[in-house]
């Protein structure tokens, strides 16, 4: 490039001394011109370069360029733009323009200097700076006037505007009576709008705020300020101290008032408000104000009272009494005291309490209090008289009872006109020893006893020595024994069913007159507070009526004493129990009913009745499995019933019901109980196949209804010990055909077993044992006569496996016969061979077997 150049420099040096170009009589010449016309360039700036040739007619030039640099403008071309200027294309600048070989003279030089963007300093006077002042914030760049100034503050886009707080002149920013928003960070930047040039932004500089010194105002002296006392105000600002004080006092400004502390005098009847004071201080450098203080309120606190109160003693005053007076003044307790009687001080007295000597004594008094702390004084009390009632007091005495009972508390009272007094009691005479004394103006007898009646007085005295009063006029008390109430239950059960009536009468005993009125409780608390009939009456009774009852009678403000507790139990409805003996009819004997109510329970009369089939219209039992016919003799007072003699038309169920009061309150009737007979009827028989009263379960078991005559309507009746009656579990296939086949028996299958016609005819009864174990007893179920021979075998449920097992009978628990063949025969039998029959085998044991025998004629096997 070096070379280049010098070759430039060489034809330009040949051309102007080769005599081609015209001189200046009419030959051309180029003029350089540069925009912006400025010898200084910054660097970035755009610089525009133009050749223009003068002379010579010529349009169509072509241009050569001269350079500091090679290729820094286009050849040919009369326009060089430099579109961000360089420190590279700082120098001189020439140009000419060349046609058909002929070329104009160069241009002059033209200097070219590019320098870099200067940067703006920016200054703030003064900083910091004092809320309400005025501060200055000038921006330079270099010493050129050409430039103009943008302000920010905080942000970029945030370009500080003219508003009424700031004003822009030139290169100063103006901010007048600065304020906390004007806190922050600052800078500027210069501007050349003519050629879009901005300077580098300034450095940036916080304008700090600092707090104008703040006033307070102290107080002296502090706490509660009294009438009558000087109180100081103080302002305090720190950090300086050649400040001119302002005072003010309800906002207005005090012009005499510019020392830092004021004295202010409380007038001693002032109480309320004294004013609300604040203050500010002005210097004259910078800061030259404070803050204003807070408002500080003068509170005038009235100066405690005395007040002279009489403590003994009170109300009205009698010659000859001493009399307290007390000085009492609030919120302190250092008080010296000074009293003043019509005024005039009372030197002697230095004391909160006096006393003083009536009459001679009597006027007005006042106190007032001294101390050495504040408040120093107290306000003078009132005046309080002193007056003396010229005459000796009376009492009354009065009673709250005349007539009482023995265990009443009778309370006596004896009134004076005025209070404070001490009171004395007198029983029989008024002159004697007192009964007591109190200190109330009453006196209680509690508990009394006859020995406690007679005549009272009563007297009051008071102060020491003591001032006493008249006696009193005398209170008769009468005392009598208390009266006795007695609770008695109409009927005299204590134990009731749900359902009856029940009335409780409370009769005083030893009560005189019969004006009294009667109180009724149930387990303590009252249930009737006020009945004037001595009954109380309860109908129909409840489960919530069972409860402890008392009584009492109340006669105006007299009670006997209450009655002892009578315990009411109130139970559900009861059922009776029904019990037949015997329940297997023997001929000709006699057969007893007994019919039991709860035990704790009496005076029960008792109904009898016999089943039948179910009849509309007829008592029934609730489930109409039977009717009841009412048996001769129907109602009895006894608890039992006998049927005598008994025969065959007996059997059958019976059903018994109790009742008493008036009206008749009856029970439940009892469940059935049967009265059987193993003798066959005339009317039917029950037979069984097999025919045996002891059956294996798993095995089938046929119960017939053999009819006679003419029975209908008959059906099989079973009673269990768990169980009462029920049919037959089978249906009957016809009437004629009254047969009830069990096909695989159980235990619970065990029961007697008859039958029961249409009309309420019974069959004879058979009583079946089904066991579950190996072994039974085989025996007739039809009664034999006496003299007859009775066969029992020993059945067993594996029979093929022992043919022949060694066989053990008993009766009545003694072994009567050993047997290898499983029978025994009775040959002959009598009574005497009645009883419980069984069989035992190493294959197991039967259950027992009773055996009746019937004189002469027949017997029977029951179960």
């Amino acid at each position: 490039m070096e070379s280049t150049l010098i070759c430039v420099l060489l034809l330009l040096n040949t051309l102007i001394n080769s005599g081609h170009s015209e001189d200046d009589d009419g030959v051309s010449k180029a003029v350089l011109t540069i925009h912006p016309n400025s010898s200084q360039i910054f660097s970035g700036e755009s610089v525009t370069l133009r050749c223009v040739i003068q002379g010579g007619g010529v349009t169509d030039w072509e241009y050569r360029w001269l350079t500091p640099s090679p290729d820094q403008c286009p050849q040919k071309e009369h326009v060089c733009i430099i579109s961000a200027a360089e420190f590279s294309h700082s120098g001189d600048y020439r140009c000419l323009g060349s046609h058909q070989q002929q070329d104009s003279k160069w241009s002059d030089a033209v200097r070219l200097t590019v320098t870099p963007l200067p940067k703006a300093t920016l200054t703030v006077e003064p900083n910091p700076v004092f809320p309400g002042e005025t501060v200055t914030l000038t921006c330079s760049v270099r010493s050129d006037s050409i430039w103009s100034y943008q302000w920010y503050k905080e942000r970029n886009d945030n370009v500080v505007s003219q508003s009424v707080g700031h004003t822009r002149t030139g290169d100063t920013l103006t901010i007048s009576n600065v304020a906390e928003s004007d806190h922050g960070l600052y800078w500027c930047q210069g501007e050349i709008q003519s050629r879009s040039i901005s300077s580098i932004i300034s450095d940036l500089v916080t304008i700090t705020l600092n707090a104008l010194p703040v006033a307070s105002v102290s107080v002296s002296p502090r706490g509660l300020l009294y009438s009558g006392e000087t109180v100081s105000l103080q302002c305090v600002i720190p950090g300086y101290t050649d400040w001119t004080y302002r005072w003010f006092r309800y906002n207005h400004h005090l012009p005499s008032q510019t020392s830092k502390a004021i004295d202010i005098t409380i007038p001693i009847t002032l109480t309320v408000q004294l004013g609300q004071y604040r203050c500010e201080g002005l210097r004259t450098d910078r800061p030259q104000r404070s803050q204003p203080s807070n408002v500080v309120t003068i509170s005038v606190t009235a100066l405690p009272t005395a007040s002279v109160k009489i403590v003994t003693p009170q109300g009205l005053l009698y010659p000859g009494e001493t009399v307290t007076l007390q000085c009492d003044i609030s919120d302190y307790t250092d008080w010296t005291y000074r009293w003043f009687r019509y005024n005039k001080k009372l030197l002697i007295h230095s004391r909160k309490t006096i006393t003083i000597s009536l009459p001679d004594q009597a006027g007005q008094y006042q106190c007032v209090g001294m101390r050495k702390g504040r408040p120093q004084k107290s306000y003078h009390s009132s005046a309080l008289p002193i007056i003396i009632t010229d005459y000796q007091p009376s009492t009354t005495l009065t009673s709250d009872k005349e007539d009482v009972f023995t265990g009443d508390r009778v309370t006596l009272n004896c009134t004076v006109e005025s209070p404070g007094w001490k009171f004395y009691w007198y029983r029989h005479t008024p002159d004697s020893t007192p009964v007591t004394t109190t200190y109330g103006n009453s006196y209680t007898l509690s508990w009394v006893s006859v020995s406690d009646g007679g005549q009272y007085w009563c007297r009051a005295g008071r102060g020491d020595p003591v001032y006493y009063t008249l006696y009193s006029d005398p209170v008769q008390i009468n005392i009598t024994e208390r009266p006795v109430a007695v609770l008695t239950l109409q009927p005299n059960w204590t134990q009731i069913f749900i359902g009856e009536t029940v009335t409780m009468r409370c009769d005083i005993q030893g009560g005189g007159d019969s004006d009294w009125n009667y109180r009724w409780y149930k387990n303590s608390p009252v249930v009737i507070p006020f009945n004037i009939k001595p009954e109380y009456r309860i109908s129909p009774v409840y489960m919530s009526n069972s409860g402890s009852y008392t009584c009492e009678g109340v006669k105006g403000n007299k009670f006997c004493k209450t009655s002892e507790a009578v315990k009411l139990t109130v139970s559900d409805q009861p059922q009776p129990v029904l019990r037949i003996s015997p329940q297997w009819l023997n001929p000709g004997d006699s057969v007893t009913l007994s019919c039991e109510v709860d035990k704790t329970s009496t005076d029960w009369s008792f109904s009898w009745y016999r089943t039948v089939p179910y009849r509309a219209g007829l008592p029934s039992l609730s489930d109409k499995s039977y009717s009841l016919q009412p048996l001769s003799g129907n109602v009895t007072t006894e608890d039992s019933y006998t049927l005598i003699p008994a025969g065959p038309t007996h059997t059958g169920g019976y059903v018994c019901r109790a009742g008493r009061g008036d009206p008749v309150y009856d029970t439940l009737y009892s469940e059935p109980q049967f009265l059987w007979s193993g003798d066959l009827q005339p009317s039917a028989s029950l037979t069984v196949n097999p025919n045996r009263t002891q059956h294996f379960t798993s095995k089938s078991l046929s119960l017939i209804c053999e009819l006679k005559g003419n029975s209908t309507g008959w059906r099989l009746k079973r009673h269990t010990e768990t169980a009462w009656s029920s049919e037959c579990p089978s249906t009957w296939r016809s009437i004629t055909e009254s047969t009830c086949t069990i096909t695989s028996l159980d235990t619970w299958y065990s029961g007697v077993f008859w039958c029961e016609s249409g009309s309420g005819e019974n069959s004879n009864a058979v009583n079946i044992t089904v066991n579950d174990g190996d072994v039974i007893l085989e025996s007739p179920v039809h009664p034999v006569t006496e003299g007859d021979s009775v066969p029992l075998t020993c059945t067993f449920r594996h029979q093929g496996t022992n043919p022949n097992p060694k066989t053990d009978f008993y009766k009545d628990g003694t072994l009567i016969k050993n047997e290898t063949t499983g029978e025994m025969t009775i040959p002959t039998v009598s009574k005497s061979d009645e009883g419980f029959y069984k069989c035992k085998s190493d294959e197991g044991e039967s259950p027992e077997s009773w055996v009746t025998v019937r004189g002469e004629k027949t017997f029977m096997i029951t179960s």
